[in-house]
């Protein structure tokens, strides 16, 4: 059915284009909604925070499997030692709380569960805005079509020029900016850059990516050089450390001889040892 649906959509698309061409050449572009999204930033936070929601609810699942688990355990241990009526009283609380695990767990991951409600919440914001932003590109630039690559039309080749993923994606996070945006000359320059033109916007990006290129290089260099010079720094101060301890053994050296020698000199003679002979 889905295959159908296909070569009708793109039989649809070839007779359209063959009118088209006739007058004019048609101009076909696409978008990628997957790499909008990863490139998004407040589509990516807002996926980090479900995340952190999806694993805590994992984790409550795991934790009523356990306690299921060694209520299970125990019953099996102690079975001998139960009346009919015990065990079935066990095996009736064990059997409602394996409902109560899958129910939430069908009211986290089903197919009409918070998971995928909250996906849907998130993604559908990003969607009707790229939804508009398409259709703005399409009248601006004098598109004829323009389809979404990830979905489930069959491109057997795209080529990368009429890939207009990275205009939308500029397009959303100026809006973001604008939001934001504190005075009136940062608003003033983001809607002087919604002017330019497609030729006009890349150059500027290209400019920019290229600041941004340089500023990276020069904060790894800066980096390199802190690195170098900690590095000459710790090296002088284990040398310094080594001949501290060094002078202060020697002086030590010379002040426990110096106390020897005075120690020595000042010992009483050995018996006989007066001169006298013994006389």
């Amino acid at each position: 059915m889905k295959a159908k649906k296909i070569l009708l959509f793109a039989l649809a698309v070839f007779g359209i284009s063959l009118v088209a061409n006739a007058q004019r050449g048609v101009r076909i572009g696409y978008i990628d909604m997957e790499y909008i999204l990863e490139n998004v930033p407040e589509y990516k936070e807002s996926e980090i925070q479900l995340e952190g929601k999806v694993q805590r609810w994992k984790s409550d699942i795991e934790k009523k499997q356990k306690a299921i688990d060694q209520m299970k355990l125990n019953l099996a241990n102690e079975r001998v030692l139960l009346t009919k009526e015990l065990i079935e009283e066990r095996e009736e609380e064990i059997q409602i709380l394996e409902d109560e695990m899958l129910k939430y767990q069908q009211d986290r991951f089903g197919p009409n569960g918070d998971l995928m409600i909250q996906k849907r919440q998130l993604v559908q914001p990003i969607q009707d805005q790229v939804f508009n932003i398409v259709q703005e590109i399409a009248v601006n630039r004098k598109y004829d079509f323009i389809f979404d690559k990830s979905a489930d039309i069959v491109m057997l080749f795209a080529a990368e020029r009429n890939d207009i993923s990275d205009q939308v994606v500029r397009s959303i996070n100026r809006a973001a900016k604008r939001e934001e945006a504190t005075n009136k000359r940062e608003k003033k320059e983001i809607e002087k850059r919604e002017e330019l033109t497609e030729e006009e916007e890349e150059a500027v990006t290209e400019r920019e990516e290229a600041i941004e290129e340089k500023k990276n290089e020069r904060e790894r260099i800066m980096e390199e050089r802190r690195r170098v010079r900690d590095s000459v720094r710790e090296a002088k101060r284990i040398e310094f450390e080594e001949r501290r301890k060094r002078l202060l053994e020697e002086r030590q050296a010379k002040r426990d001889s110096t106390l020897k020698a005075r120690s020595g000199g000042n010992a009483p003679p050995p018996d006989g040892g007066n001169g006298n002979g013994g006389l």
